[in-house]
């Protein structure tokens, strides 16, 4: 399928070991309100997972999310996910003195633990895939989550209409450059977003969330082109 080797393209600097070395320059410019994003994930976990809770984190590569939530949760333990070796690299390393209470799993959700989990969250990740896929994906997550267990899913969703798709997208490339990005980078990046197929609106997104078995669905999050939920198992 065309859109599929578009996406390998698009994830190949996540194998890249100096695009990788990078990598943690690269969402707080991209992504409006990163660390409270963070923050407020960790929030919503928190309300209904225990302080000693065991954790999924598919797309876990990079470990921000992970160091976000360790630091937050002295008593939380993780399983991370992510098809990248050299991600899973660089999130050993993000983790420090935490790294003890991860274990990390290269490869897809058929990979990770069947659990039961306590809560699991999956950042900046879903747009990879295509809508079939992510759903899927999203019933692999629910089934390995415990009755009522949170679930917290942040990704690109914004409205597809004719002429909508485009001028989000050049807000997209606006906020990384005004957030200190190289606009010849900036460009590039609102280019190969701009033509993976995959990307959903608001509404379809929730509604795979909801079709995938996950219930009291609630936006938490919207800025620009990202959007993120709460929902539960």
């Amino acid at each position: 399928m065309p859109h599929e080797a578009h996406t390998h393209t698009m994830q190949a600097h996540f194998h890249d070991a100096a695009a990788v070395a990078r990598y943690a320059e690269g969402p707080p410019r991209f992504v409006p309100g990163f660390a409270d994003m963070h923050r407020m994930a960790t929030i919503l976990l928190a309300e209904r997972a225990p302080k000693d809770a065991r954790v999924l984190v598919l797309g876990a590569g990079g470990g921000l999310e992970l160091k976000a939530f360790a630091q937050s949760e002295p008593g939380w333990q993780f399983d991370g996910v992510d098809p990248a070796a050299e991600m899973l690299k660089l999130a050993a390393q993000t983790l420090g003195p935490d790294a003890a209470r991860a274990r990390l799993h290269q490869g897809y959700i058929d990979d990770a633990p069947d659990g039961p989990f306590d809560a699991a969250c999956c950042l900046l990740t879903l747009h990879f895939l295509a809508p079939e896929e992510r759903t899927r994906t999203l019933r692999e997550i629910r089934r390995r989550l415990k009755p009522g267990a949170p679930f917290v899913a942040v990704h690109s969703s914004f409205p597809q209409g004719a002429g909508e798709r485009a001028r989000w997208l050049a807000r997209y490339a606006a906020f990384a450059v005004a957030s200190g990005a190289d606009p010849v980078e900036a460009e590039r990046a609102r280019v190969a977003v701009e033509t993976l197929p995959p990307l959903l609106s608001p509404e379809a997104d929730e509604t795979i969330l909801r079709a995938a078995g996950f219930s009291e669905v609630s936006l938490f999050y919207a800025a620009f082109t990202w959007r993120g939920w709460v929902a539960y198992a």
